[in-house]
């Protein structure tokens, strides 16, 4: 059987957004400890006193403290170019036997076509396209017989470029979109590839996204 602070530590781990909470000092430990007692008396196979749960929370808060400033500190820094995109449209596409065929369609008429953004996102069900603005018209005219679920216009992106080591370092989105998360920012799309991703954003937000990523980057500097 687990201990009660070994216990108490498992089942923060599982809650990152309460991880970040105690981090942050926004939770009342007596109130959490209540909260957490009868898990904690499941994991341990036994009857524990809410005293005994707020212990081990506060020796935990100072570690999870240190890991988290750590943790955010070697992803943050690390931090490559961020690059801004604006005038961009968002399509999604129910996937079908001559989407591809689409798709090759598009990428030739742009192919010669300066200062173009276009990517595609290919999920189970449904294809993902994010264009620039100017060219939504040629999309509508090539994928006009396929079902289209949805279009959003309006919208920039953000792309980060992250360090080489980011595929084995865990955490790298969490602490990335946490500090989104925190403003109330809402993610659109999320375009990834092996070391960098990108951020598809209302242009309302953009500015606000932008100087959120600048400032966690500047901080972890110092």
């Amino acid at each position: 059987m687990l201990t009660i602070p070994n216990a108490v530590e498992e089942v923060i781990k599982k809650k990152p957004f309460l991880e970040g909470a105690l981090v942050e000092g926004l939770i009342n430990l007596s109130a959490l400890a209540r909260q957490l007692k009868p898990e904690i008396e499941k994991q341990v196979g036994k009857a524990v006193n809410d005293s005994a749960v707020i212990m081990a929370l506060n020796r935990l808060v100072p570690r999870l403290e240190l890991m988290s400033a750590m943790k955010f500190k070697k992803v943050v820094e690390n931090i490559g170019d961020i690059i801004v995109r604006s005038n961009l449209a968002d399509f999604a596409f129910t996937n079908s036997a001559t989407l591809y065929e689409k798709q090759a369609i598009l990428l030739d008429r742009v192919r010669n076509m300066k200062d173009v953004f276009c990517t595609f996102s290919q999920g189970i069900y449904e294809t993902t396209l994010v264009v620039s603005s100017s060219i939504v018209p040629l999309v509508d005219e090539i994928f006009r017989d396929e079902h289209k679920i949805s279009q959003t216009q309006h919208l920039s992106s953000i792309t980060v470029k992250l360090p080489a080591e980011n595929a084995i370092c865990p955490g790298v989105y969490y602490y990335i979109f946490k500090e989104l998360a925190w403003d109330n920012i809402n993610i659109a799309e999320v375009i990834s590839t092996t070391n960098e991703f990108t951020v598809v954003i209302s242009d309302d937000d953009i500015h606000r996204a932008f100087t959120i990523l600048m400032e966690a980057k500047r901080t972890a500097g110092l």
